[in-house]
């Protein structure tokens, strides 16, 4: 059973961020979803729900998602969904149920980088950063390769670009943890790709680690999916290193395919428009 010798609401990030230096057992409460599972006694459990941190802003250039934010909040944000290509709609929609979805955070699934986590995956490939109360911003890359340890998540900040993505997975079963997952995302003319639930915490891919040009020849999308094949993969209860390893490489084209072959956002769009319209009646 989890338990708390003490409970605080601060009102502000820096409250909290106080609070989280003053104690080094004290733990920041998300959605409480994974974390009541566990079995010890937390001295201060903080609270962040009255640090304004549960909404989804759009600027100009980006998305600002506060950490208290619910996965079921950003999965039906339609105009995120659309600059994203529904990778986290995709990534999501299996987790549990509606209900664990409208309670669990974003910022405590993002935070915790658990192995298992669709929600890292799908916002490693695209141009996502975030920021703390005490690191500042950074790079949501570099964030889960192991930065801004004992802090305070404030948001999470997707950038806009014309991104064509694709998050895909295989599942023993409905609702259950992803075997595998993977999400591929094509920005600024540079491919990103993210593996996780390898059981390990998601590896990315870019640049000359993924060696995918922009316009790509078969031999060259082969090596990259050869790239992912030959990444670090664990053995559990829900598949074997080697069966995860066949899957990356699987997956790996198959969401650089999907994502290659999308058109433009406004494209789809206007296609999407005259698909709906009314067809004319025979006589």
């Amino acid at each position: 059973m989890l338990k708390f010798e003490q409970y605080a609401r601060p009102a502000s990030t820096k409250e909290a961020y106080g609070l989280l230096q003053e104690n080094r057992l004290a733990t920041v409460i998300g959605g409480m979803m994974w974390l009541r599972l566990s079995d010890r006694t937390i001295p201060i459990g903080i609270d962040l729900s009255g640090c304004g941190l549960d909404r989804i802003e759009e600027t100009d250039d980006a998305f600002v998602i506060g950490a208290m934010v619910t996965l079921g909040q950003l999965e039906n944000h339609e105009a995120f969904a659309r600059m994203t290509r529904n990778v986290f709609t995709d990534g999501v929609h299996d987790i549990i149920g509606t209900q664990f979805r409208n309670l669990a955070t974003v910022g405590g699934s993002a935070y915790a980088r658990m192995g298992f986590s669709d929600i890292v995956t799908a916002l490693l490939p695209l141009d996502t950063w975030v920021e703390f109360t005490g690191a500042g911003t950074m790079r949501f890359a570099d964030f889960v390769n192991g930065g801004a340890a004992r802090d305070v998540l404030e948001r999470i900040v997707v950038r806009k670009h014309d991104y064509r993505a694709s998050f895909q997975c295989v599942r023993n079963s409905a609702t259950d943890f992803s075997t595998l997952n993977v999400c591929a995302a094509l920005w600024d003319d540079e491919w990103h790709l993210a593996v996780g639930a390898r059981p390990k915490k998601a590896k990315f891919l870019e640049g000359d680690d993924l060696g995918l040009p922009r316009e790509f020849t078969p031999d060259e999308l082969a090596a990259a999916c050869e790239r992912a094949r030959y990444l670090n993969y664990g053995t559990d209860r829900r598949a074997s290193a080697d069966y995860r390893a066949e899957l990356a490489e699987i997956l790996s084209r198959r969401a650089i395919l999907t994502a290659a072959n999308q058109l433009d956002v406004e494209s789809e769009l206007r296609l999407a428009a005259e698909a709906a319209k009314p067809k004319g009646v025979i006589q």
